[in-house]
C-alpha cells in the first residue's frame, strides 16, 4: 500500500517524492534495540503522570496498523482518538510535510502566508457545499479542539455583551453545555464539560454556566434564557458514551437559540470531518439545524496538530483585531496539511467508505450481542463513530484486545468505542471484529467455568 500510495504521488510531483519514499522505506526496516518495558523504566518517570497507560511503545505506524519497538503488530481501531482518519503516515501526509516544511514553517500571524487563507477558503466551500452550515462564512485556525473551543466560547460571550442591555454590565453572559459533554481541558471548556472527575479538583471554574439533560427538548426553554450567550453542544457525545443527538434536538436548540439571540456551537471535534459518512455530523439533521458556530481539530491535519472555528457572518461581523490570537494556529505547515488531508476527506470514494463499513461494524455488533446478551446490550453511533454497550468493565475487553493485537477505546460508562480510520480495509476491520468477538467468547467462558 505504501509503496503503490508513493508511486501515485511521485508521478504528480517528481523526485521529491521518490527521495520520502526512500527514507520512509529506510526507516521502516530499522529495529529497535531497546525492548518497550526497558524504554518506559528508562523514561517514563521524566514525564509528568497524567496518563494511565500500559508499557507499549509505539515507533511506526502504517496505514490501520501500528507497530510497537518490540515489533508487534496491531489493527487500530481508535485511530489516534478518531485523528488518524487516513490511517497512519499517509504517504501523501508525509510528502506534505516535508515539501512544506523545506519552504516555510513559521512566519507569525503578522503577516499572510499562502496556506492559511487557502484551507480556510476550503473549510468554508467544503461547509456550505456538502449541506453543512449554510452560511458559513470565516475561518480562526487554532492548534487543538480544546483551543478551538475556547476561541468559540469567547466569541459567543462577546456576542452577548454587544446585543444584550447594558454593554459591559450586561446579564447577557450566560454559556450552556449538557451532561455527558466532553469539551476540553482548559478552564473555559472544562467548564463546560459536566464531569465531576475532571471539574473537581480545578474548581472553582469559569461562572455563569448551566448543564441541561442531553436530548430533552422539553427543558430548553428554561434552559437557554434571554440572559445565555451561548450554547455548546456535540451533534454525536463521543467521551460521554457516542450518545447521538436526536435530530429534533438539535433543530429544538437552532429555534432556542434564534428567540433568546444566542450563538449556537456545535462541537465537531471528534463527530466532524466526515466519519459519520457526511463532512459534518449536524447536516444529517438538516439545515433547520445549522449552528452559528462549528469547531474541529483531531482529523483535519491526520495526526498533525491543527484545529478551526468556523463561524457564520453574524459572529464574524462583531469579532474584531486584538479579540483574540495565537502564535502557532494557521502556521504554513499545518495548513498546507490540512488542505490535504480535507481534499481526501471530502472525496466520495471516501464518504461512500465509511457507509460501507460502518454496516460491517454494526452487523458484528448486533451478533456480539445476540450471541453474549450477559455481555453486550445494545449499539449505538452514526457512520465509523460506533459504541458497544457493556454489562461489564471495559477495560477487561480492551486489555485482552491489546494482547491480541487490537486497539480499542472506551468511553461513557461501560461502552467500547470504535473510530477506526475511515479508509480502513475491510479485510482488516473483519479481521479485527473478528478478534473482538472471540474475546467476548473467551470471557463469557470464564464466567460461565467452560472448557
Amino acid at each position: 500500500m505504501l509503496s503503490s500510495a508513493f508511486k501515485s504521488i511521485r508521478a504528480r510531483n517528481g523526485a521529491a517524492a521518490s527521495a520520502v519514499s526512500t527514507q520512509v522505506r529506510t526507516y521502516a526496516k530499522k529495529k529497535s534495540v531497546e525492548t518497550s518495558t526497558a524504554f518506559v523504566e528508562k523514561y517514563a518517570h521524566y514525564q509528568v503522570p497524567t496518563y494511565s497507560r500500559p508499557n507499549t511503545v509505539m515507533e511506526r505506524g502504517e496505514g490501520s496498523f501500528l507497530y510497537d519497538t518490540d515489533g508487534k503488530k496491531y489493527i487500530d481501531l481508535t485511530a489516534g482518538i478518531a485523528v488518524n482518519s487516513l490511517g497512519h503516515c499517509p504517504p501523501l501526509v508525509t510528502y506534505t510535510l516535508m515539501k512544506q516544511a523545506s519552504t516555510l514553517v513559521h512566519s507569525s500571524n503578522m503577516y499572510y502566508n499562502k496556506t492559511a487563507p487557502i484551507l480556510s477558503e476550503k473549510l468554508v466551500e467544503a461547509t456550505i457545499n456538502s449541506g453543512g452550515m449554510k452560511d458559513a462564512t470565516a475561518v480562526f485556525l487554532s492548534n487543538s479542539g480544546t483551543e478551538s473551543n475556547e476561541a468559540a466560547l469567547k466569541f459567543a460571550r462577546k456576542y452577548g455583551k454587544i446585543v444584550g442591555k447594558g454593554g459591559e454590565n450586561t446579564k447577557k453572559t450566560g454559556l450552556v453545555s449538557f451532561k455527558g459533554a466532553f469539551h476540553g481541558r482548559s478552564f473555559g471548556a472544562l467548564s463546560m464539560t459536566p464531569n465531576p472527575k475532571y471539574q473537581g479538583p480545578f474548581a472553582p471554574l469559569v461562572p455563569d454556566v448551566t448543564y441541561g439533560d442531553y436530548n430533552d427538548i422539553a427543558g430548553l426553554e428554561t434552559l437557554i434564557t434571554e440572559n445565555t450567550a451561548g450554547v455548546i453542544v456535540e451533534p454525536i457525545q463521543g467521551e460521554g458514551g457516542i450518545n447521538v443527538a436526536d435530530h429534533e434536538f438539535l433543530i429544538a436548540l437552532r429555534k432556542r437559540c434564534d428567540e433568546v439571540d444566542a450563538i449556537l456551537i456545535f462541537d465537531e471535534i471528534q463527530a466532524g470531518l466526515s466519519r459519520t459518512g457526511k463532512l459534518w455530523a449536524h447536516s444529517h439533521a438538516g439545515p433547520e439545524a445549522h449552528p452559528d458556530i462549528i469547531t474541529c481539530a483531531k482529523a483535519l491535519g491526520n495526526g498533525f496538530p491543527i484545529g478551526a472555528v468556523i463561524v457564520n457572518s453574524k459572529v464574524n461581523d462583531i469579532i474584531k483585531v486584538g479579540d483574540h490570537g495565537t502564535t502557532y494556529g494557521g502556521n504554513p505547515l499545518a495548513a498546507a496539511v490540512a488542505i490535504e488531508v480535507l481534499k481526501e476527506l471530502t472525496s466520495k470514494s471516501l464518504l461512500d467508505n465509511v457507509a460501507v463499513r460502518a454496516r460491517t461494524i454494526e452487523q458484528k455488533f448486533d451478533q456480539i450481542i445476540e450471541a453474549y446478551p450477559n455481555l453486550a446490550t445494545s449499539r449505538r453511533g452514526v457512520g465509523l463513530m460506533q459504541g458497544l454497550q457493556l454489562t461489564i468493565d471495559p477495560s477487561h475487553v480492551i486489555s485482552k484486545a491489546h494482547q491480541k493485537g487490537l486497539l480499542l477505546l472506551s468511553c461513557g460508562k461501560n461502552t467500547i468505542r470504535l473510530v477506526p480510520p475511515l479508509n480502513i480495509p475491510h479485510p482488516t476491520l473483519v479481521n479485527g471484529l473478528s478478534i473482538l468477538k472471540k474475546i467476548f467468547k473467551e470471557i463469557d467462558n470464564d464466567i460461565n467455568g467452560k472448557i
